[in-house]
Parts: C-alpha cells; sequence; structure tokens
C-alpha cells in the first residue's frame, strides 16, 4: 500500500515527503525531486503539490551530502536513496512510469553525473526515463555574507523567502559551500543520454550561461528553458507558476516520446 502523510503532505517518514495525485484520477508518472544546498524538502511543498495536482506522484527526499573527496561514494549514496524512493513510491499496479528525476542545485549537479558517463559504474542506479536540472550551478561563488544577501540570490518571490526564513532546517550560507569541481565537470560533461529539462533563470549569479548552452547543446535530447527575472531558486522563485508549466510540459511531452502535443501555427506574441 502507498505510504500515508499527515494533512499538510507530510509521510511518517523523516527521509523524504509525499504528495499524491487527486484522488479518483489516474496517476500519470512518479517524479522524485532532490533539493541543493541548504535547502530541506519544506522548500519544495508549493512545487510538489503543483505537480501532484496534475496527476503525478511526487516524492521529495532529503538534499544529498557531497563528499568533495569522493565522487564515486558520493555517487553510490545517492543512488541507494533515489531508488529507495522510487520503490518507495510505488503503488499497487507497481511504479507508475515514466519516472522522472529533478534536480535543484547541487541536486541538479548530482542527477546529471549519477545519469551520465560518472554514474556507469555505480550499482544500483534506478532506470529513470528522463531528468530536469534546474540551477544547475557553475563556478561562481554566491559571494553571500548576510541571510538577506543569500535570499537576494535565491529569490524575489516573498513566499518563498518567507518559507526559506521560517524554515529552521534550511542552513544559512550553504550557497557559499564551493561545489566540487569533479562533480561540476561530471554534471556538465557526463553527457546524459536521457531526454534533460534543463532550467535556469536569466537573473541567476551561480549558473554560467555559456557552459549551460554548451552543455545542452552536447546531449542528444535535451531542452535549455530560461525563465527571464528569475533567481537561482527557479523551480520556487516568482515565476513558479510557469516554471511548473514548463516542467508539466515536459512530463506529458515525455509521455509521447518528446512529440509536442502542441505547436503555435500563428501568434502575435
Amino acid at each position: 500500500m502507498p505510504e500515508q502523510s499527515d494533512q499538510s503532505g507530510r509521510p511518517d517518514r523523516s527521509d523524504h515527503t509525499d504528495h499524491f495525485a487527486p484522488e479518483g484520477l489516474r496517476t500519470r508518472g512518479t517524479v522524485v525531486v532532490v533539493p541543493g544546498r541548504g535547502e530541506t524538502r519544506a522548500t519544495y511543498d508549493r512545487f510538489g503539490s503543483r505537480l501532484a495536482a496534475d496527476a503525478y506522484r511526487v516524492r521529495v527526499v532529503d538534499a544529498p551530502a557531497v563528499d568533495a573527496g569522493d565522487l564515486p561514494g558520493t555517487l553510490s549514496r545517492f543512488a541507494a536513496r533515489l531508488t529507495a524512493a522510487v520503490d518507495g513510491a510505488r503503488g499497487e499496479d507497481g511504479t507508475v512510469r515514466p519516472v522522472v528525476v529533478v534536480g535543484s542545485d547541487t541536486g541538479a549537479a548530482l542527477v546529471a553525473a549519477l545519469y551520465g558517463t560518472a554514474g556507469a559504474s555505480v550499482a544500483g542506479v534506478p532506470e529513470a526515463e528522463a531528468v530536469v536540472l534546474a540551477g544547475l550551478p557553475g563556478r561562481a561563488p554566491a559571494a553571500a555574507d548576510t541571510w538577506d544577501g543569500e535570499l537576494d540570490v535565491r529569490t524575489s518571490c516573498p513566499a518563498h523567502r518567507r518559507v526559506l526564513t521560517d524554515d529552521a532546517g534550511v542552513r544559512r550560507g550553504a550557497l557559499n559551500d564551493a561545489v566540487p569541481e569533479e562533480l561540476l565537470a561530471a554534471a556538465h560533461d557526463g553527457g546524459t543520454a536521457l531526454p534533460a529539462l534543463i532550467l535556469a533563470g536569466d537573473a541567476d549569479p551561480l549558473v554560467d550561461r555559456d557552459e549551460l548552452h554548451r552543455t545542452a547543446k552536447s546531449l542528444a535530447r535535451a531542452r535549455l528553458s530560461v525563465v527571464r527575472g528569475a533567481h537561482h531558486d527557479v523551480l520556487n522563485d516568482l515565476q513558479h507558476r510557469s516554471v511548473a508549466a514548463e516542467v508539466v510540459t515536459f512530463l506529458e511531452t515525455l509521455r509521447e516520446d518528446l512529440v509536442p502535443l502542441v505547436t503555435v501555427e500563428t501568434s502575435a506574441w
């Protein structure tokens, strides 16, 4: 039986949060969300609820720890966590596919690395049909000396700023932590064969847009979507409705073998 949640959507576990499709609707796929530096699962309650409202089964896991001196070990532990998340989201009829792994910040870097060449030697990587890489970091530091400064890097959304500020589990100053060079190289040069939606805000000082373009062009089935005015927390910034719509459009297109359901033939805007 699927795991039960309380009224806030939190299950009776300490390592993941579940969001379920509305009762009576057939679940259309399974989405696992991986947070980034400093974030908690509560950071993604709004995003998870929105995808679930479109009949996707969503499970948010804890942000993985990154061992700067041991990328293989980091990826191995991350693979085990993802496997547990996918297995735990299985319903009475098994895992609802497609399975899509969504990562933000270092979560995105780990997802890209695990499903690229760096993860080829890792045992137990769960099968996935696609990945979403949001705010994939570059090599620029946050350089935020205050909490308000870090919030300015993350988001301009008042609601999201309040969620981050009120969450005692959020680790302030985390964006100043350097992302290991080995992980960045594996993420940007890993060459995942899976369909990939890459999301970036055009006001995000932590992404390298040139490198993102190079990464997207190097992949066989990638789409780079840049969000006007969005900051580093692109899934949760002021444009979160449009970003969630872009993710749902990707999920629905994935179900159609990447053939778009809607094409614009003429438009004045």
